[in-house]
């Protein structure tokens, strides 16, 4: 089961938290380690379902949906700036009282984790970042997402409709790829017109544009967490990059899932949780942060 909490995010905008569990784990007095997930730009909490109920057993589990995505607000003259993102998870994590967590991140959601675990290494005690590059995308890439927006055949008749264009004809696919059809069914709603997405495209235009541009790797290697780094092997994180952006964070670790593209969690469930299941346990197993010991750095 998944249990709403509000938020109050950067600038009053309203966040739904969705905490995981069976009941979820509330009783103070048996307080559970925090897990804090964010999704990926267009993504929502949902798309963690899979991870959270595993992660609900020993954990307290919440995903966030971030501004602009799933039931959180989207206000048109909202921020959505680096900062603004990396504030709501700032407040999220002090509203929810769940530092110091661990921070699991897919792309955007990555980025704001890390960025986060750089500003506030007093609230974060690991991290996971999932198929996010450090590297500067550019301008090529924004005008190659707003035309891919264009592209989208809105309003689909039906799910069924969505979950093939997404997962067969969309010219973005190589091959068919139904779990990339079913993560976009997710983020759709029925309106009167038939099913549209839950987010504004030109609010999802606006968050890219704030990072595409730069390169991220100085804040990178400011995080002080351990960390891994995972890709899938068909995802959008090349091998070489992923190894370097380990070596940049002083505490890294690589792992990589096979069979998988850019939705790593979504693709290979059970794959994504035998790589990152050991990472958590080593977490565990160093206690406290104020002991952490060093971490692997290959």
């Amino acid at each position: 089961m998944a249990q709403r909490i509000d938020v109050t995010g950067a600038g009053g905008v309203r966040l739904a938290a969705w905490e995981f569990g069976d009941p979820p784990k509330t009783d103070p007095e048996k307080r559970s380690p925090g897990v804090l997930l964010l999704h990926g730009l267009m993504g929502r909490a949902s798309h963690w379902a899979s991870t959270a109920r595993w992660l609900s057993e020993r954990y307290r589990a919440v995903a966030l949906d971030q501004r602009g995505h799933g039931q959180s607000d989207k206000p048109p003259r909202a921020s959505f700036t680096r900062d603004a993102y990396v504030e709501d998870a700032e407040t999220a994590l002090e509203q929810l009282g769940l530092a110091p967590t661990v921070l699991i991140g897919h792309a955007m959601g990555a980025l704001t984790a890390w960025q986060l675990a750089a500003r506030r290494p007093d609230l974060v005690r690991g991290l996971i970042i999932c198929d996010m590059r450090a590297s500067a995308l550019g301008a090529a890439s924004q005008r190659e997402w707003g035309e891919w927006f264009r592209a989208w055949p809105v309003p689909f008749a039906t799910l069924s409709d969505v979950r093939k264009w997404f997962g067969e004809d969309d010219p973005w696919v190589e091959r068919p790829n139904p779990a990339r059809g079913e993560f976009y069914a997710e983020v759709m709603a029925e309106s009167p017109d038939g099913w549209r997405p839950v987010f504004e495209p030109e609010q999802m235009l606006q968050s890219r544009e704030t990072w595409v541009h730069d390169a991220h790797w100085e804040e990178l290697a400011q995080v002080r967490c351990p960390t891994l780094v995972v890709r899938g092997l068909d995802g959008e994180l090349g091998r070489a990059e992923a190894q370097e952006m380990v070596r940049v964070l002083p505490r890294g670790e690589y792992a990589e899932v096979a069979d998988a593209g850019h939705l790593v969690h979504y693709d290979q469930p059970e794959a994504w949780r035998a790589v990152t299941e050991p990472f958590l346990d080593g977490l565990d197993g160093l206690g406290s942060p104020d002991g952490l010991g060093g971490g692997d750095t290959g």
